[in-house]
């Protein structure tokens, strides 16, 4: 019998309210260490927020979320920013900064983290640079770049520190079919040479299914599917199939 797989991130029976209005009730996920892991869901279902639960930007109103056996729901604040470090978060519209070059966007991290020298810092730069396709733009700035080449900068940026786990949300929006196919090879190189986790949160069902390990559902607030990309092409829920199908007919009101 093979063992369990090891968890990453738990989240146990979260609550998130925002005045009235319930936006997540007994929510629950795991999220496999050295897996990559895919979120979907209707828009405006809450999926940024279960990224958002995990490197504690958001709190939860009720349950937990655990990172490996420690319990981040009601750390200080000082306690969370050391976990945020090991976790690396790429930004729906990468969230470059338009006064700095590509290279001191993808740098910072590391100046504002670390004490390295600048010649290391460099070296990883351009490294990673390289790694994202991106060898000869260091030098230019967001606005210089199309959105594909502004999204791996992000994907740079949000790795440069060899993080345990990396936040990829929406990684695809937007974007063309080849550079789609582009990024979604590239998050799977990163989480390899990373040896580490991912989760993603995304539309985009063909890229989905070629990069998860694991695919969860998210609907009205609550995971109702969960498991690898046959089982959940497999799944008997008829919300799950109408999702997958993007068919009108079904439960999911339209």
């Amino acid at each position: 019998m093979m063992p369990p797989p090891k968890i990453y991130a738990r989240l146990e029976d979260v609550a998130i309210r925002y005045g009235p209005k319930v936006v997540m009730q007994h929510l629950s996920l795991d999220i496999v260490e050295g897996a990559i892991t895919c979120i979907i869901g209707l828009s405006g279902a809450g999926k940024s927020t279960i990224l958002r639960l995990i490197n504690g930007l958001k709190r939860p109103d009720a349950g937990r979320v655990l990172l490996g056996e420690r319990d981040i729901t009601s750390l200080h604040e000082r306690d969370l920013i050391e976990i945020r470090e090991t976790i690396g978060f790429s930004f729906q519209f990468a969230a470059l900064f338009d006064s700095m070059s590509i290279f001191d966007n993808i740098a910072l991290p590391l100046r504002e983290r670390t004490d390295m020298p600048e010649d290391q810092i460099r070296s990883l730069v351009e490294e990673i640079l390289e790694n994202v396709g991106l060898a000869n733009v260091g030098e230019r700035f967001p606005a210089e770049l199309s959105g594909g080449m502004v999204k791996r900068a992000g994907f740079a940026r949000a790795v440069i520190a060899k993080p345990h786990c990396v936040l990829y949300d929406e990684p695809t929006t937007g974007l063309d079919p080849i550079i789609t196919h582009v990024l979604t090879d590239l998050i799977i190189r990163l989480r390899a040479k990373l040896n580490g986790t991912a989760v993603v949160v995304s539309h985009d069902l063909e890229s989905i299914f070629m990069m998860a390990d694991y695919v969860a559902m998210l609907f009205e607030g609550a995971i109702i599917a969960y498991g690898t990309v046959d089982e959940i092409k497999a799944s008997p829920n008829p919300i799950v199939q109408q999702f997958l199908q993007g068919s009108e007919v079904g439960p999911i009101p339209i």
